[in-house]
């Protein structure tokens, strides 16, 4: 029977925790050795497990499966456990040791850790708070689980000083002038833990796949999380009182005014892999109300030029995108929400189409990859140079291709136009929620329908689902009413394909590894230039699009769950249209 977890009062008036109270009720204990024990630990602020095991009353084996038997709870032998296979990134090597607790394995939405004490649920909250998952408790013998939990927090140790060593260095270069450095500042910014936990922090935000760290004070607590296949989980929750030394580190070597903590700063630096790979980070701080924020998003060149194979495009999508970018001239439109890929697709075609025989210009805010061969320029407002002063001054470069980061207003759009109309190729984004509408969103700018119609070649709309971990995706029995709602058509259930569920291991994220893009790529046919002519709705453009053959954003997303690549959850949430 399990024991009520809540303090019970003894006859003495001492508050019995239900972890020794299920000892008296087993007969392990007598009531005044628990008391006294109890009051031992309280006086000496330690744990009553740590006093008891210390004072000989009861063996760790025998402790164990008497918790075991009294809460209910599954007893393992941690001697069984192999420490290699052990989920890493979970929960920070200080917190383990702090609260003698071990993460063995993940299912699903549940962790299962190792305890030696399962009433604490004081502890069980925090590590939901930082993981995101429920808690599912099992029982170790409490000294196994120190030595466990010491070998693991060793062997993360030395680890880190190994990453952290002569490999890994921040190409830092000396701050802006102007900056008044105190000494105060500088011990801030050269403090050697503060310099090791940021460094960790970015290496292991790179071995993880990660696309953006955050860092986010608040009043009590401090906490990192890792934007991971398009998730955000919390990683570590360091103190309080490294908020300000670390946010002035970040600063310095992203040549960022630390002395101005009153409005958002945007910088850049750049991590050294090796002597041969330097990974770009972009970094943008927000104060807040208990301190600065800083995220920092990772730039990485080698995912533009992976190949456009490794993008997730359908063979006869990726055939209409080929030939739109071998158009001499024209308008091509990527568009989708912030996040959604479009930088990658825009860099990828720019990566096929960089030769020694072309003039290529990019005008971003900022600009994210770096490619050699073409020419970037950095939007700069304050300073006047904007995304139509700079598409001004590309027209005056003799160019042949130009990439627009964002078309944002009229003044860029009918530049960009024009550029297009007079012998230019010419590749930008805009968020719109699918490509049809894209058209429209053109239109209600104030670009008049002879110039869509005549400028515009091809619009992809995209999105990114998570890509199901193929080591334990597993077959789900789904109603066929629920296929069916979702899109699927009648002929397409006949029984030559099954559903998959995420279902979560060591080696991936809640079921998910990776990320495959989802797209719809419509190029600009006759029959739709007549209609954006006599300035036809989105819904006649997207019905006339499906007559040619393109899929929308939804039947995309099912095809790609036909080819088991993810899950129908995660293509309902990524095209809720």
């Amino acid at each position: 029977m399990a024991i009520n977890e809540s303090p019970i009062t003894s006859p003495s008036g001492v508050a019995l925790p239900g972890l020794a109270r299920a000892l008296v009720m087993a007969g392990k204990l007598s009531q005044k050795l628990a008391e006294d024990l109890y009051r031992k630990a309280q006086s000496g602020k330690t744990n009553f497990i740590v006093e008891l095991t210390s004072s000989g009353a009861v063996s760790a084996a025998d402790l164990a499966h008497t918790i075991a038997t009294a809460f209910a709870v599954p007893l393992i032998d941690l001697e069984a456990v192999d420490v290699d296979r052990l989920p890493k990134g979970l929960l920070d090597a200080k917190f383990c040791a702090e609260h003698r607790v071990l993460p063995l394995s993940k299912r699903g939405n549940q962790l299962i850790v190792a305890t030696a004490d399962p009433s604490d649920t004081k502890v069980a909250e925090q590590i939901k708070f930082r993981t995101q998952l429920g808690v599912d408790w099992i029982i170790a013998e409490y000294d196994k689980l120190t030595r466990l939990v010491e070998q693991v927090t060793k062997s993360a140790s030395e680890s880190l000083e190994q990453v952290i060593g002569a490999d890994f260095d921040f190409d830092v270069e000396t701050a802006e002038e102007g900056n008044n450095d105190t000494d105060a500042v500088s011990s801030e910014v050269d403090d050697a833990p503060v310099v090791r936990f940021l460094q960790k922090m970015l290496v292991d935000a790179v071995n993880m796949g990660a696309s953006d760290l955050h860092f986010e004070p608040y009043e009590f607590n401090y906490r990192v999380r890792f934007r991971i296949d398009g998730v955000l989980r919390e990683i570590t929750s360091p103190p309080v009182a490294i908020k300000e030394k670390l946010a002035s580190r970040i600063k310095v070597i992203s040549k960022m005014d630390i002395s101005e903590k009153r409005v958002p700063q945007d910088g850049r630096m750049k991590l050294k892999v090796g002597p041969n790979r330097t990974i770009d980070f972009r970094v943008s701080s927000l104060p807040t109300l208990f301190g600065e924020k800083i995220v920092i998003r990772i730039l990485d060149p080698s995912s533009a030029k992976l190949g456009i194979d490794a993008l997730g495009y359908e063979p006869e999508e990726k055939q209409r995108l080929l030939q739109a970018i071998e158009r001499p001239y024209g308008m091509i439109l990527v568009t989708g929400p912030t996040g959604s890929g479009k930088t990658v697709s825009l860099y990828t075609c720019l990566n096929l189409l960089n030769k020694p025989g072309v003039n290529i210009s990019t005008a971003e805010d900022p600009s994210e990859i770096n490619l050699p061969g073409v020419n970037q320029v950095n939007v700069n407002e304050k300073a006047g140079l904007t995304f139509a002063s700079a598409l001004k001054a590309f027209l005056r470069q003799d160019p042949d291709i130009i990439m627009v980061g964002e078309i944002r207003d009229l003044e860029t759009a009918d530049i960009a136009i024009k550029a297009a109309q007079t012998g230019h190729l010419v590749l930008s984004t805009l968020h719109t929620n699918d490509a049809p509408a894209t058209l429209t969103r053109l239109r209600n700018m104030g670009i008049a329908p002879f110039n869509i119609a005549s400028s515009v070649i091809l619009i992809t709309a995209q999105r990114l689902a998570r890509r199901l971990c193929p080591k334990c995706k597993t077959p789900v029995d789904l109603p066929r009413e629920a296929l069916l709602d979702a899109g699927f058509r009648e002929e397409e259930l006949d029984g030559s394909w099954v559903p998959y569920r995420a279902v979560g291991c060591a080696s991936c994220n809640e079921g998910y590894k990776g990320r495959v893009g989802i797209y719809q790529v419509m190029p600009i046919s006759e029959e739709i230039q007549r209609i954006i002519l006599r300035d036809g709705s989105a819904m006649e453009i997207a019905e006339q699009a499906e007559r040619e053959g393109v899929r929308s954003l939804r039947q995309s997303g099912l095809l790609k769950v036909r080819q088991g690549l993810t899950t129908l959850e995660e293509v309902l949430a990524v095209t809720n249209v």
